[in-house]
């Protein structure tokens, strides 16, 4: 059965522009999982990966270069003028967005991409964009040289309650650069909105604010304490807490291993894969968008228990929580998934259905 026929799509269409995935059952690990009512907000989008949200508007970006307007269930599609060609590996492109605080009067928001430079080197930036004249225009740079490769490029950004920019980067498949934290690779970074450096980084005039990571892909706050989702090897990914300064270990130790002044997982997914990503608090449990998984997954931290709470759709890349509901984007238009008729889509559930 394909995930067509998984759904049941009414033709009913509320005012707000969303139309309803109805409830079914799934199964999943030996265990029926209660499929909520699903909206569909948006949908044609082209491999979105971040959700952003202002009002009642989102901007979704999508990896191929576009910032997707969604307001009053209408879609507009933004250009967004970079300086440097998108990159056009596995997973690169225009990845993490977020829109600056003080948007609807500066118009400006946070970026980062992958871009290629003379055709033969590869690297991820973070900058400024600045929307004008009906388009996204890059402003600054912030940070540059971020080394990439053909696959692990981070990429999500996300403002902390310190109001600074935090960032994930990838060991851009050279997995010893994780541990050196003279490289930005397979960290998570924090800066000033205008590109410096923190005074109060855990590491004196550096970036870096805690290492050992592989891909890690989401970034979350809950009660001032940072979470972060990480894409382990060969499966073992991961769920960390993140500490200033900490090392999550990578490439030395995975899973369940441990080892001196190396920090393990919240949760790891042992021999099955999630290749988790964005992620989002609600009702003081995590939520994070499962790519391989095929789910939307919650952590209980106080239970210290995961389970999928939203299947049948396909790859999920980002989640967002606005007010009492969830909102998520699917990935099957990225070349791993198998796209239906109008994918991918931009979906919300009522907080409350979720079981």
């Amino acid at each position: 059965m394909n995930k067509v026929s998984s759904i049941l799509i009414s033709i009913i269409l509320f005012l707000t522009g969303c139309s309803l995935v109805e409830k079914e059952t799934q199964q999943e690990d030996e265990a029926i999982v209660i499929q909520p009512e699903i909206e569909i907000v948006a949908e044609n989008l082209q491999v979105p990966w971040s959700i952003e949200k202002v009002n009642q508007v989102f901007y979704l970006t999508e990896r191929t270069g576009s910032i997707v307007k969604v307001e009053n269930g209408k879609m507009e599609r933004q250009q967004v003028k970079l300086e440097k060609p998108l990159a056009q590996v596995a997973e690169a492109g225009l990845l993490g967005f977020v829109l600056n605080p003080d948007f609807q009067e500066n118009q400006m928001a946070f970026a980062y991409y992958t871009y290629s430079d003379n055709e033969q080197d590869q690297f991820n930036r973070v900058i400024t964009l600045r929307f004008e004249s009906n388009r996204w225009v890059e402003n600054d740079i912030l940070l540059d040289k971020i080394p990439s490769a053909a696959y692990h490029h981070g990429g999500r950004l996300k403002i902390g309650p310190d109001q600074k920019l935090y960032i994930t980067t990838g060991d851009a498949t050279v997995p010893e650069r994780a541990q050196d934290i003279h490289s930005l690779n397979g960290k998570i970074l924090r800066m000033n909105f205008d590109g410096t450096i923190p005074d109060d980084n855990p590491f004196k005039n550096s970036y870096v604010y805690s290492y050992g990571h592989r891909n890690p892909q989401g970034l979350v706050w809950m009660d001032k304490t940072l979470f972060s989702s990480e894409h382990g090897q060969s499966a073992h990914d991961e769920i960390n807490e993140i500490k200033p300064g900490a090392n999550y270990g990578w490439p030395v130790i995975s899973g369940s291993e441990t080892k001196a002044r190396m920090e393990a997982p919240l949760f790891h997914s042992g021999d099955e894969t999630w290749a988790p990503s964005g992620m989002a608090v609600l009702n003081g449990k995590l939520y994070v968008a499962a790519l391989r998984g095929n789910a939307v997954r919650e952590y209980d931290l106080e239970q210290n228990t995961t389970k999928a709470v939203i299947t049948g759709l396909g790859r999920i890349r980002d989640v967002f929580v606005d007010g009492d509901y969830l909102y998520f984007v699917s990935n099957n238009t990225d070349g791993r998934g198998n796209p239906d008729e109008n994918d991918d889509k931009l979906y919300r559930v009522y907080a409350s259905n979720l079981k």
